[in-house]
């Protein structure tokens, strides 16, 4: 069973997924306190408090565990479209950490997940160089979360390395393990949220506000605010009338990422819709975590079947 360490788990969809997928995560790093104490609560294996921007520092501890494989989320703020899209503002720069402390500890395996904005970044192109230059082959995608398990049209880009391979070793594997049709929030809840139509706080009014969960729900964010009674009906609102229509609470915005139900958080509201915006969709990660581990299986299976023939 392959050992992993997550670096900036935050409140742990990377690791549950992998988990999930049959994994064994043995440790995982953030600094940031709310989420590892929401972390803490979820997993019997151990998280630290860690300032992943000192990289020679994070390699030696990392590098005293020997994982086969390291997977993280370096934050994205300065990559997303909620942002201010300044890849030099800051927080940017801990892709480059998180290459480099890869690069240091060199693990047969690993993934890095951030929204699709990073693609043409410099950050990007400076971490994928990383990682080359280190022998790493590299599969670079970005996946629709709703056609991978999860009910919610989200974007999200994934980079997995491996030493040895050639680049887009996986991609086809990948491609052929999606749905053809996305998920909905019924095809995942059914009735149990109690409704049939939520407010979503859009970025602009010129935007729908109103959805209907017999469609993928948009793009869960790290706020998450009331209808307004300012809010007018948009021509793409599936509704006539905003009676009783209401936001999603937190727990919903949870099971939509695809947490259990029986996931422990709690502390203030801002830091919880925040963590729940960052988050890997569990199902997500589960979903490339498996994807993972077919490949791994792959040629043990075709020198079976060749075994078989004679």
């Amino acid at each position: 069973m392959m050992r992993i360490v997550d670096l900036f788990c935050g409140c742990g969809g990377l690791s549950l997924g992998f988990i999930e997928a049959g994994f064994d995560v043995i440790s995982a790093y953030d600094n940031w306190d709310e989420a590892i104490e929401i972390y803490k609560k979820n997993f019997s294996h151990p998280i630290y408090k860690q300032d992943l921007t000192d990289v020679n520092l994070s390699s030696k501890i990392i590098s005293e565990q020997q994982p086969d494989m390291i997977i993280g989320g370096p934050p994205c703020q300065d990559f997303s479209s909620a942002g201010k899209r300044d890849e030099d503002n800051g927080r940017g720069e801990l892709t480059v950490c998180f290459a480099s402390i890869v690069a240091n500890v060199r693990p047969k395996w690993f993934l890095m997940e951030n929204v699709s904005q990073i693609q043409g970044t410099n950050k990007l192109k400076k971490a994928r160089k990383i990682f080359e230059e280190s022998g790493y082959g590299l599969t670079q995608i970005i996946l629709d979360a709703s056609y991978c398990g999860v009910p919610q049209k989200r974007k999200r880009f994934f980079l997995i390395g491996k030493l040895g391979e050639k680049n887009e070793f996986l991609t086809d594997l990948i491609v052929s393990k999606m749905s053809n049709k996305p998920m909905t929030v019924r095809d995942y809840v059914g009735e149990t949220f109690g409704i049939e139509y939520y407010y979503r706080h859009p970025r602009s009014y010129a935007r729908r506000g109103i959805f209907s969960i017999d469609e993928p729900s948009p793009t869960i964010r790290g706020v998450n605010r009331p209808m307004p009674k300012g809010y007018h009906l948009h021509s793409n609102d599936p509704v006539s009338s905003l009676d009783g229509i209401r936001s999603l609470t937190t727990k919903e915005r949870f099971i939509i990422q695809t947490f259990p139900k029986s996931y422990v958080y709690d502390g203030a509201k801002t830091d919880l819709e925040q963590m729940i915006g960052n988050a890997v969709p569990v199902k997500l990660a589960k979903f490339v975590a498996e994807s993972i581990l077919s490949y791994q299986i792959r040629p043990q299976k075709l020198k079976e079947n060749q075994l078989s023939l004679f």
